[in-house]
């Protein structure tokens, strides 16, 4: 089949490597528009247009899908079927009936949970161990179109960018087979419950502030959902920090408060939760790079009995 594709960051591209080793045919890729780097001013292509770029395909950045004249431009290529992969605008029904197999989306959750933005991190932070993706059809509803297939992994101590890496190769093979499904006339659509769905918002930078006010599981989780972005941080005397790893101990702490520091020694730095403390494997400082987290308070000392976020 012929094939439009909307998305932008890495698991999409992934999602369109897969597209490209099939036998279908991708005549236009669509990714956001091009990003200015605040800092050196550079601009920055999307992990999909690189990608495209190197493959030599044809490549839209619309500020705006949904516009007529943008619409016009992709009903003229004559495609078969719009995919979409993290695109990161909502669609209008005229995008959605541009081709006659109208629009398929890869979802990184297993729907009907966690429709929305931030799906794989939401399923860390509430402890899943079962993740996975849908196939499913795109609708004028966030996430609520008929299912054709879901794929599934076990998680471990996964975070967040390591989840969505093994999602993506799964998306990339199930999106494969549902296409075969759909240019065949076999491919069965499967309305959700719409009683089990539960809805997940974009994270913010402000949400990813770590409160060691819940236990060290919770903690954790909340660590390897945010990382690598926006990323967990703590506040520090030597400025905020970012959390990018940490594990759980069974440190005795003698009952500290929760946010103090149990102990500070070359092997590193444990921070009490509600029940047992947290070990900070891996942090990174203001502009500075990432490090494991003894090296980095071995040059920024602190104090047992300190309490961060204060």
């Amino acid at each position: 089949m012929k094939i439009i594709f909307l998305g932008t960051p890495n698991f999409a591209k992934t999602v369109l490597e897969g597209i490209l080793n099939s036998c279908h045919k991708v005549v236009a890729v669509v990714a956001q528009p091009d990003k200015v780097n605040a800092r050196g001013g550079k601009t920055q292509f999307s992990p999909v247009k690189q990608f495209a770029l190197e493959k030599e395909l044809r490549i839209f950045q619309f500020d705006k899908i949904s516009q007529k004249e943008n619409c016009d431009i992709l009903r003229s290529l004559t495609a078969d079927i719009m995919v979409t992969s993290a695109y990161g605008q909502i669609l209008s029904r005229e995008v959605l009936d541009l081709t006659k197999g109208g629009v398929i989306n890869v979802h990184g959750s297993l729907l009907p949970k966690y429709r929305g933005a931030s799906p794989v991190q939401c399923a860390i932070l509430n402890g899943e161990t079962e993740i996975g993706i849908t196939i499913m059809k795109t609708e004028l509803s966030v996430d609520s179109g008929d299912m054709i297939l879901k794929r599934s992994i076990i998680l471990s101590d996964e975070n967040a960018c390591e989840a969505m890496e093994k999602l993506a190769v799964i998306g990339a093979e199930a999106l494969v087979t549902a296409l075969n499904l759909i240019e065949k006339g076999e491919a069965v659509f499967t309305p959700q419950n719409e009683s089990e769905a539960t809805f997940c918002k974009k994270i913010s930078k402000e949400q990813a502030h770590l409160s060691f006010n819940q236990t060290a599981e919770k903690a954790v989780n909340f660590i390897r959902a945010m990382a690598y972005a926006p990323s967990a941080y703590i506040k520090t005397r030597h400025g905020n920090l970012k959390i990018l790893k940490a594990k759980a101990s069974t440190f005795e702490a003698n009952g500290a408060p929760f946010g103090t520091v149990v102990r500070a020694d070359k092997r590193g730095v444990l921070v009490m939760c509600l029940d047992f403390p947290i070990e900070l494997l891996s942090v990174q400082g203001e502009g500075g790079k990432v490090m494991a987290g003894a090296d980095y308070f071995r040059g920024r000392p602190v104090n047992e009995g300190e309490r961060f976020n204060e």
